[in-house]
């Protein structure tokens, strides 16, 4: 059994809470035809609709797609939207225990209207309202009562409300104290809110609204200097940062490592950062290495940007290739 092999299997063990927005991803096909005698605008006549679990959700697919087993803590509305989330969730055999539902905001809807193969327009549904202090007790209780069968925990943060300092502060003080590892996808809101956590993984647009600064990714003095800052104002263990086209930078557990993309035909970029923090928590969970971590969490988010809309890992496809393009 090769190395990348073996990590697949272990895989299989772990248990991942993921505490972050949930959505719907909606996606409305269509042709046109003519354009509107109201207003200079293309008629779509809609043949096809489709929904799909989007943001923290889709973390949940990812994790599942790669053997382990997701529970999502997140809020949802009371209202239509919140009802397709919670059948979504059967349809997919995910745990709903966590999922917290409110009459103070809508369950977000993200709507893509295609015709042509091209994206015509994209209508969102939702409320960047940060939680109520009702709403953040709520979720800390079923916090409690999740963490303890974890073996590491994810926020991703869509800056949509659910995850709040309030609740970043207790659980990576609840998580430090059990010895459970807490990986991090942040946004701008919170940015600098995730103090002491064990991996942070940013993009390159996420860091430089986050320190506001201007960073070259060409530049790897530039790459380090903008890692050592927020490493040092978060007093994390390790920073991930993407680097889209440019690959990837980790600092963890006293090594720097920068690895370049794998060349590949793009096809969507939707997704691909759920993809890395999933592959990246699983294993922080095993206690893998530095080189492993960065290596696998690359591979998988170019595997999913060859498809079109936002699609989990296929696992096979990518412990296929860690074994043709990564040294053991």
């Amino acid at each position: 059994m090769s190395v990348w092999s073996d990590i697949a299997k272990r895989f299989e063990g772990i248990n991942v809470l993921i505490i972050g927005d949930v959505m719907i991803d909606a996606y409305i096909w269509g042709a046109v035809d003519r354009i509107s005698p109201e207003a200079p605008v293309p008629i779509i006549n809609v043949r096809r609709r489709d929904y799909r679990l989007g943001g923290a959700a889709n973390v949940g697919l990812n994790v599942q797609a790669l053997g382990a087993r997701p529970v999502l803590c997140a809020l949802a509305g009371q209202d239509e939207h919140g009802k397709r989330l919670l059948h979504l969730l059967d349809e997919k055999g995910m745990s709903k225990e966590g999922i917290v539902t409110t009459n103070r905001r809508p369950t977000t809807l993200k709507a893509r209207v295609i015709a042509a193969h091209q994206q015509v327009v994209r209508i969102d549904e939702e409320s960047e309202a940060p939680a109520t202090e009702e709403e953040e007790s709520m979720l800390l209780d079923r916090i409690d009562k999740l963490m303890p069968d974890c073996n590491v925990i994810i926020f991703e943060d869509y800056d949509k409300g659910t995850i709040t300092q309030r609740i970043i502060e207790a659980v990576v003080n609840k998580a430090r104290a059990a010895n459970i590892p807490v990986v991090v996808d942040p946004k701008k809101r919170n940015f600098l809110n995730y103090q002491g956590v064990t991996l942070f993984k940013p993009n390159l647009k996420e860091l430089r609204e986050g320190l506001k600064v201007d960073i070259d990714p060409r530049d790897k003095s530039s790459v380090i200097r903008a890692v050592d800052t927020v490493k040092a104002r978060l007093g994390a263990k390790g920073i991930m940062l993407t680097l889209s086209e440019h690959g990837v930078f980790i600092d963890y557990e006293g090594k720097q490592i920068s690895i370049p993309a794998h060349q590949r035909e793009i096809a969507d970029v939707s997704g691909a950062g759920d993809t890395v923090i999933s592959i990246a928590a699983l294993c922080i969970a095993l206690q893998l290495p530095a080189e492993r971590i960065v290596a696998l969490s690359n591979l998988g988010g170019g595997l999913v940007c060859q498809h079109v809309g936002v699609v989990p890992v296929n696992k096979e496809e990518l412990f296929r290739e860690a074994d043709e393009l990564i040294p053991n």
